[in-house]
């Protein structure tokens, strides 16, 4: 089965091609911009995004939203991440979020899928803590200061093959892949 994915980030599209391909399921890549609303509804963001992506394309499609909820924030910045990132970034958040007593955080994946007839979203977490200091390649946003819970490393340090067995990406798309293989049933 071959399933279009819109992003353009190059990191989330070979994570969905090495996770979904485990199940035969084959991530076409589609580019293009679509106005992201900005609000820290991560529901409301995948749905509109979800949308915009099956108006553009016509054929079944699916997106994703990942962000961290904050436990020093209650939640923030949630859908906002990208902004929240592209503004603090790795060192800055570390130092921040990844000392003192309440270094909590929730790393959230949300897709959205349309078929033509619906919509539907699929959600993955992993709960965790802030690194005091950024550990790891630095290339794929805040990896680098995230360390799952029960693990010493930050996702950066795994690398893909352990990372992609544990995120929250990992969990949304099996619970996405089993919705897609029901339906061929």
């Amino acid at each position: 089965m071959r399933i279009r994915f819109l992003s353009r980030n190059e990191h989330k599209i070979e994570e969905a091609r090495v996770i979904l391909s485990g199940v035969g399921i084959t991530v076409v890549p589609v580019h293009f911009a679509i106005d992201e609303p900005q609000t820290a509804d991560t529901a409301q963001i995948v749905r509109l995004k979800t949308l915009q992506a099956f108006h553009h394309v016509g054929h079944p499609i699916f997106v994703e939203q990942t962000g961290l909820e904050i436990d020093r924030l209650a939640g923030f910045p949630g859908g906002l991440t990208q902004v929240f990132w592209d503004t603090l970034r790795e060192d800055r958040v570390a130092d921040l979020f990844g000392r003192g007593e309440d270094t909590g955080v929730t790393a959230r994946t949300r897709i959205g899928y349309c078929d033509g007839r619906q919509i539907e979203q699929f959600e993955g977490h992993v709960r965790g803590r802030f690194a005091p200091e950024p550990r790891g390649p630095r290339d794929f946003q805040w990896d680098c200061v995230f360390i799952p819970e029960g693990e010493t490393q930050t996702f950066a340090e795994m690398g893909a093959d352990r990372k992609n067995s544990i995120s929250m990406r990992r969990r949304a798309l099996d619970a996405f892949a089993s919705r897609l293989r029901e339906s061929l049933r």
